[in-house]
């Protein structure tokens, strides 16, 4: 035998299939909802992560897209997943100030004290007393 066939090489080393892995990471960055919820209930991952670890909702929290996540985290989408980095969804939206998302996932389940920094620890930093209101159930 001199190596593996094409029916099991390794299915992240398929130029289509990292292709289409962009493809969803940037319907999520850009808050593309539809098209985003289209892929996912056609079979794509709703935990897909990208080379830093970063999960779709991850993403779309991140850059503000209060749809996108409300729409991944209704597809059984991960709150809680960290990145490499360590840090969650939900410390990535309390670090750019998305209040809305921020509210959106603690509903969902997400865990204020998860992640480094946490999210409680990422309002406290940035003094964002509105934020850990949302984070401690005021």
């Amino acid at each position: 035998m001199t190596g593996p066939t094409p029916e099991f090489e390794e299915p992240a080393h398929d130029p289509e299939l990292l292709q289409l892995a962009a493809k969803v990471f940037d319907l999520a960055r850009h808050g593309d909802t539809d098209t985003l919820a289209a892929y996912v209930d056609a079979g794509v991952p709703v935990n897909l992560t990208n080379d830093r670890g970063d999960s779709l909702v991850m993403l779309a929290a991140y850059h503000g897209h209060p749809a996108t996540v409300t729409s991944l985290l209704e597809r059984d989408a991960d709150p809680n997943r960290p990145n490499d980095r360590g840090q969650t969804p939900l410390a990535g939206a309390v670090f750019k100030g998305e209040s809305e998302i921020v509210r959106i996932l603690v509903a969902h389940g997400a865990d204020p004290a998860a992640g480094e920094p946490s999210a409680i620890d990422t309002a406290a930093m940035f003094a964002r007393q509105d934020l850990l209101d949302i984070l401690q159930g005021r």
